[in-house]
């Protein structure tokens, strides 16, 4: 699984080159996350633009890359398919996560604690 990768001011910015993150690449999405975001900024955005589908695997994978962030980061989703949309929505991980229509709108926004 390739994971793009832009430093947008005190902002990474993670794009999925891929349209699904489902059980046959969420160990390997998992592992690429900590490699990305270990020693990165407070604020990481991971757009899922490219993301059509999600999996239970790839839903777990998402928010174990949440978990595994140094205190004081936040991982923070943005511009999500509407099926991704719904996943989230269903699953209520839109209550956990802070999700942005797109990465500008992340950008745009600073971080706020809590």
């Amino acid at each position: 699984m390739e994971l793009g990768c832009e430093r947008i001011g005190e902002v990474l910015v993670i794009t999925p080159q891929t349209d699904r993150i489902d059980a046959a690449v969420a160990i390997k999405f998992k592992d690429e996350m900590r490699a990305l975001t270990t020693d990165g900024p407070e604020r990481i955005v991971l757009n899922l633009a490219l993301v059509g589908f999600v999996d239970s695997s790839g839903l777990g994978a998402i928010v174990g890359a949440m978990k595994q962030l140094a205190l004081g980061q936040q991982l923070e989703l943005a511009s999500l398919t509407p099926n991704v949309e719904k996943v989230f929505r269903l699953t209520r991980m839109d209550r956990v996560f802070r999700i942005h229509i797109s990465v500008d709108d992340a950008i745009g926004e600073p971080l706020h604690a809590g």
